[in-house]
């Protein structure tokens, strides 16, 4: 193979492959493959999605010639969308269930009021004034789901919900969480308003004994076809799918079971109507799509609410047993947990302890005294905790330790948190010991124990088992109960037991260096693992672990106390930082942001610290905005002392300055000096095997918290990524002129380098595109940073890259190229790179449609021919020529392709010149969606 050639297929081989995900203007401009999509194993986008998208782009509003914002417009284009939408559901025969999994009440209220539309729901008159039976099979049907949908969603928006928050920096999207709050509000309002005319509707459907019809895709299309016909007695009204009047009742009897059960609370009587719906139900119905999970515990509940028993039902489930039992008075069955209660009740009250409670510690079960400790933890908790409760408690814990025969009981009884928290210490150490000689004389041929709480009397097996339970144990009681019994076997150092219990290595000596071996062993664990769980997000456990240790160290050691509030507060950092991760939008405590101003100025004196503590401070002031405390009133000696404060009040600085006049830059120019002298090339930088300078990954800068952003400190404010993006840009566009890349705020940088040898031009690169990487890692939309992208790519001769992203930039600001794109987003150095992406990949097709966008008369063709664009071109001289040539090269059937385009008869030169213009605009918006699906 030649040179030549081997290029050619180099740059062949790195054109885009059409992505698997389909987009929902191409359902609008080809209907016929909507079905085709929904029949798919695993469609993407998902029915719900694309009913979502449907509504969503036919519900937007217009803008008039007077720029003013008008109700969604009544065009093709937007029925034609909701009626996409409605044949969506109808590929899911209105499974009511699916559709409230996917859809908001907003969205679902939509589509079910344009449901109601179509199937020609007389509009102005109440439902419940109507007559269902004189209706057309499909109009009847769409009041039924619609009355369903009402009372299900009343009893829905009666459970307790977790409310979903956006993310902290998507400042738009509180409003946006508010305004769909308020309008679902507003929905319910109504709905339960109605609610009682929806009950009447439903019960009256009950007493219609013929068989529905319900809208399907094909009936749709019926109806689209021909608007005018009348949704009476036709073929309309028939040809959908048939639903049985069991199938009906089966759903309408749940559906209202579930209503009047709501209801219940307020008005008791009624759950007799509910008990009576669900005892109608024929739960095996194949087509009734009902929570049989859910309708079992409505039939429970009824029953015992109604004060109404059925011998044969009670045998069912343990709960209609023990209801049964309660109501008759029957207390034989239940008579160990009732035992139970009575002693914890007597042991609280002062009194005696009976002697059936004493008779069934002689040999109780596991899931007694677990029964047990559960009872003692609730009924302390509802005693509010006094100190005679609690002395009361311990005494009876006691109690059944020193009654307990079974020695693997007794542990489990003094490894739970009451005995922790309720004995005092020579009470515990009595009682271990007491338990330690009973467990030396039990017989252990009998079985094997092994659970943590069976200790058998090997030692070696002892020291095994608590090691393994040492090792997997969150609980900080329980470590410490672990630790103490492994040093009464053995003397050595058990925070070795685990490999990977690591520890930062500032902290190491100062723990190590403690004298007791005990206390050494438990602070060294209990940071080991709250570091692991912070790793995982598990801030829960962590929040425990690090009590804990601070707790025990405050006893003995100031600067190991110092520590772990350094360590809680990057706990509590990281934390908020995560929940913000997930949607929690509220700003954060008071309390935490005075803690970590109080960290920045904290005065060291000998406390050993990390480095990254006071970084992800930095970041977390940046992150929530606290320009004015970086800028103007942290104090200045330690804006002189702290390096990482002092990085922090440039930036802070130089994103308040944004946008301003060139005077107040001042703090721009200091950033740029700070960051082209972290980035010059000194003996003190370590170099890498390859002997080139690795910033990204060396942390021991003073400024190390600017090149490590997109690594550990979770850096998310928009402002200062832009300015940071800017920035580098800057540094890379002093170095290399001719390949410049363009980003935001870039003029406020200087344009000269005095010493331009000095700077590391590898490093910066990396650099720059770790953080734009990272940056749209957290926004992929940001569309300057899109830009910013595609720009690093073409300049680095990555071309489909390039187009990838300089297309995703067009189309996040364009609704998909539905509207113009800006011209600050494609400029004309965008779009003459896009052309030349397009010429450097051989897509020459592409690259003359591009170039007649620019209305350039010139045009490069070269062996490609794309004849699948040829639609796309409006210029017929360009198509002209395409013919000439096809023909003198014999490509009859390409040939064919360009003259019918020719042929179309907007194109043709005696149209008027908007309509020419008009063709123009359709076939550029056209291009660029098909240009986007192929890089996508």
């Amino acid at each position: 193979m030649s040179a030549e050639a081997a290029d050619r297929e180099a740059v062949s081989g790195s054109r885009p492959c059409t992505p698997p995900q389909a987009s929902w203007f191409e359902f609008l401009l080809d209907p016929s493959l909507l079905e085709q999509h929904l029949r798919g194993l695993h469609p993407d986008p998902s029915p719900v999605q694309l009913i979502v998208q449907f509504l969503e782009q036919a519900s937007k509003p217009s803008v008039n010639e007077q720029n003013q914002v008008q109700p969604p417009a009544d065009n093709r284009r937007n029925r034609t969308l909701k009626l996409m939408a409605l044949k969506v559901a109808a590929h899911l025969t209105w499974d009511l269930n699916l559709l409230e999994k996917g859809l908001t009440i907003p969205v679902l209220n939509m589509l079910l009021n344009e449901f109601l539309c179509v199937s020609r729901v007389p509009p102005g008159v109440k439902h419940v004034d109507l007559d269902l039976s004189t209706l057309p099979p499909t109009t009847a049907m769409a009041v039924l789901i619609y009355n369903r949908w009402a009372i299900r969603t009343i009893v829905l928006s009666s459970f307790p919900e977790k409310q979903t928050k956006p993310g902290p920096h998507q400042l738009n999207m509180m409003s946006l969480v508010q305004q769909e709050k308020e309008l679902t509000e507003n929905i319910l309002s109504v709905l339960r308003e109605q609610a009682t005319d929806s009950i009447t509707v439903l019960e009256g459907a009950l007493n219609i004994k013929k068989d529905f019809y319900i809208h399907t895709l094909r009936s749709l299309d019926l109806l689209a076809a021909d608007p005018s016909t009348a949704n009476g007695e036709t073929e309309s009204s028939t040809a959908g799918l048939r639903i049985s009047a069991d199938h009906l009742h089966c759903q309408v009897h749940y559906d209202l079971g579930g209503i009047y059960f709501q209801q219940g609370c307020s008005d008791p009587s009624v759950y007799e109507k509910a008990k009576e719906h669900f005892r109608k139900l024929d739960s095996s119905a194949s087509l009734c799509c009902v929570d049989e999970q859910r309708l079992a515990g409505y039939w429970s509940a009824c029953k015992t609410l109604t004060e109404t028993s059925d011998p044969g039902e009670s045998q069912h489930t343990p709960y209609g047993q023990i209801s049964c039992f309660m109501r008759n008075h029957d207390y034989g069955v239940i008579c160990h947990k009732l035992c139970v209660c009575n002693a914890v009740r007597d042991a609280l009250e002062g009194g005696v302890l009976g002697v059936s409670f004493h008779q069934l510690l002689i040999k109780p079960s596991k899931n007694t005294i677990s029964f047990l400790l559960e009872v003692c933890t609730r009924s302390l908790d509802k005693e509010h905790r006094s100190e005679t409760s609690k002395r009361k408690m311990a005494i009876f814990i006691k109690t059944v330790c020193n009654r307990l025969e079974d020695v693997s009981l007794a542990f489990m009884v003094s490894s739970h948190k009451l005995f922790m928290e309720l004995l005092q210490d020579e009470e515990k150490k009595i009682l271990m010991e007491q338990m330690r000689k009973s467990s030396a004389t039990v017989n252990l041929s009998a079985k094997p124990l092994p659970s943590f709480y069976d200790i058998p009397a090997s030692t070696s097996v002892n020291i095994s088992q608590l090691e393994q339970q040492l090792i997997l144990s969150l609980d900080p009681r329980h470590i410490r109960q672990i630790l103490i019994e492994l040093h009464g076997m053995a003397e050595r150092p058990f925070w070795r037991v685990n490999s990977k219990w690591e520890v930062p290595v500032d902290y190491v000596n100062v723990i190590l260096a403690i004298k007791d071996n005990l206390t050494r062993d438990l602070v060294y664990i209990l940071m080991a693992k709250g570091l692991h769980c912070i790793s995982i997000k598990d801030f829960a456990h962590a929040r425990q672990l690090f009590t804990a240790c601070l707790e025990l160290v405050t006893e003995f050691s100031p600067k190991l106390r110092q520590v772990m509030l350094n360590e809680l507060l990057l706990m509590e950092v990281r934390g908020h930082e995560a929940g913000a991760a997930e949607g929690n939008m509220e700003r954060p405590p008071p309390d935490l942001v005075s803690r970590v101003r109080g960290y920045l100025e904290m005065r060291i004196h000998d406390l050993p610290l990390r480095q990254i503590v006071g970084e992800e401070c930095v970041v977390f002031m940046l992150n929530w905005r606290e320009n004015e405390y970086l800028t103007l009133q942290v104090p200045q000696s330690l804006v002189n002392s702290n390096p990482y404060i002092k990085l922090g009040q440039l930036i802070a600085s130089t994103c308040k300055e944004l946008p301003g006049p060139k005077e107040s830059r001042r703090t721009a120019k200091e950033l740029w000096e700070v960051v082209v002298q972290i980035c010059s090339v000194s003996s003190q930088h370590k170099r890498s095997s390859d002997g080139r300078v690795s910033l990204l990954k060396q942390r021991e800068s003073s400024m190390g918290i600017l090149i490590n952003l997109q690594y550990d400190f979770g850096l998310q404010e928009p402002l200062v990524l832009t300015t940071l993006i800017s920035l580098f840009v800057r540094l890379h566009n002093i170095d290399d002129i001719v390949n410049e890349v363009t980003a935001e705020h870039i003029s406020i940088w200087p344009s000269s380098l005095a010493n331009l040898q000095s700077v590391d031009v590898e490093a910066v690169v990396v650099t720059l595109k770790e953080l734009v990487n990272y940056a749209l890692s957290l926004n992929p939309n940001n569309q300057s940073w899109l830009c910013t992208q595609a720009d690093i790519y073409f300049v680095t001769n990555q071309y489909s890259a390039a187009m990838h992203y300089y297309l995703q930039a067009g189309t996040v600001c364009s609704d998909y190229f539905t509207k113009p794109v800006p011209p600050d987003v494609y400029t004309d150095q965008v779009l003459k790179r896009m052309i030349k992406c397009c010429s450097l990949l051989n897509c020459h097709t592409q690259c003359t449609a591009s170039f007649v966008m620019l209305l350039c008369a010139l045009c490069r063709w070269l062996h490609d021919s794309m004849d699948s664009f040829y639609d796309y071109i409006w210029d017929v001289t360009i198509l002209e020529y395409l013919t000439y040539i096809h023909h003198k090269r014999g490509e009859s059937d390409k040939r064919q392709v360009a003259i019918k385009a020719i042929g179309q008869t907007e194109l043709n030169s005696s149209n008027p010149e908007e309509v020419l213009q008009l063709a123009a605009q359709k076939r550029k918006k056209k291009f660029l969606q098909a240009l986007a699906k192929l890089y996508f």
